[in-house]
């Protein structure tokens, strides 16, 4: 497997990485800074949990009309304008007097335009490491070390951010967000290649649609989306009441799970051989919510912090699940499939935010972290019966129909004809 040293000599590695991570911190410091304004000006569990996590709302409007653009846009000017456009509508909503309504505007504004960042973004980062080998190998220790950096940058900015939140104004925390993503827009820009797009044509709804499809086609993948998106959404739908649970020690909370996840990335990523690596991605998902049942029990905040803590190790089963996706993706829609994942992953959380929150405003916090925990167990254990009944996973659907172009290979050049050929298969399934 590809060392985490060496990915730093790969061209372009390092300033995505960079980019990457002041926006992780930026995301990280606004998201706290908004929840806190909000549920200070409302008093809601639900509201301030979906201004945290809803720009996830408009992820699913992106993965329905805009994610063919994930490869078929310029990924150094599409990541720029991404970032720019974030510091824009961040600082939007730190201006005195905005109405709750209009801070919920903007929240789903920039969930529509974040919803191809994720397929821009890991596409990139597979394009970028098929020169480090294999495409397949080197992506998984290269995802690896960016979830690591977000575990650590969201160790710090939920730290600084709560200490931030003592000291200032949510208005000010909002002000310096925007700042980062002004840093990241640069980093990004200045340093990564002006690169074609992966795939030729304009971004459209239809051509959306039509790649959607025939990822959605295979039954390897779309369990392996599944397991991607519900499990862990609804385990995000505990982390959204952090706020309304712990509202003095929500920073110390987030933290604590940053921490986790970071612990659970190292593991998979690291010190796990292929093999086990392999027969984790169930365990590590119950993992991830059974901490969350305890809280029935209103456990104080020590208690809370070793269970958020354990349970976030857990998010590890995302990198195996990922390894999985890439096995199964050709090479030329690993992009849309990356933001397929990506933007299901965080309308899921989106939704179970809402309806996390929405569970707290009529019972307490802690029956919804209960609650959303059950039902990520059982999602679990649910998909994992499917799995163990699909036949031998098989990655090959598209090369199926290529004794027709072996007699007449005039009509389609190179690998076009395995793409369209497996549409017609995907299509007749």
């Amino acid at each position: 497997m590809t060392g985490y040293r060496s990915l730093f000599r790969t061209p372009e590695f390092t300033p995505l990485f960079l980019g990457t991570a002041a926006q992780t911190a930026a995301q990280t410091v606004g998201g706290l800074a908004l929840a806190t304004l909000v549920y200070r000006a409302t008093g809601s569990p639900l509201l301030s949990a979906v201004s945290m996590f809803g720009p996830s709302l408009a992820q699913v409007l992106g993965a329905t009309f805009l994610l063919s653009g994930a490869d078929r846009l310029p990924p150094r000017t599409a990541l720029s304008a991404i970032a720019l456009a974030f510091a824009a509508g961040t600082a939007v909503q730190a201006l005195p007097g905005l109405p709750v309504g209009a801070v919920f505007a903007v929240v789903l504004l920039l969930g529509l335009v974040a919803s191809l960042g994720g397929g821009v973004r890991w596409g990139l980062l597979n394009e970028i490491l098929t020169r480090h080998g294999s495409a397949k190998d080197g992506y998984l220790p290269g995802r690896s070390l960016f979830n690591m950096m977000s575990g650590l940058m969201q160790i710090a900015g939920f730290a600084t951010g709560g200490a931030l939140l003592a000291a200032l104004s949510p208005r000010v925390c909002l002000l310096l967000s925007a700042a980062l993503y002004l840093t990241a827009a640069l980093v990004l820009r200045l340093g990564l290649t002006a690169r074609p797009p992966r795939t030729a044509g304009r971004p459209s709804a239809s051509a959306t649609w039509r790649t959607n499809a025939l990822l959605w086609s295979s039954r390897s993948r779309r369990l392996t989306f599944l397991g991607l998106w519900l499990p862990n959404g609804l385990v995000v739908g505990c982390e959204s009441l952090y706020v309304s649970y712990a509202p003095h020690a929500a920073g110390t909370l987030f933290a604590c799970g940053a921490l986790g996840m970071f612990a659970g990335d190292v593991t998979v990523g690291r010190l796990l051989s292929p093999a086990l690596r392999r027969r984790t991605a169930t365990p590590l998902l119950l993992l991830l919510a059974t901490p969350y049942v305890l809280f029935a029990a209103h456990p104080p905040l020590p208690v809370a912090m070793v269970c958020v803590t354990v349970s976030s190790a857990g998010f590890g089963a995302s990198l195996v699940q990922q390894e999985r996706l890439m096995e199964l993706t050709p090479d030329e829609l690993a992009g849309q499939a990356l933001g397929l994942h990506s933007a299901g992953m965080l309308t899921m959380q989106g939704v179970s935010a809402a309806l996390a929150g929405a569970v707290a405003q009529f019972t307490s916090p802690a029956a919804g972290m209960t609650v959303m925990a059950a039902g990520s167990v059982l999602v679990t254990l649910a998909l994992a019966t499917a799995g163990r009944r699909s036949p031998a996973p098989s990655p090959e659907p598209e090369p199926e129909p290529e004794p027709e172009p072996e007699p007449e290979p005039e009509p389609e050049p190179g690998p076009r004809p395995g793409l369209a050929e497996a549409a017609g298969t995907a299509e007749a399934r």
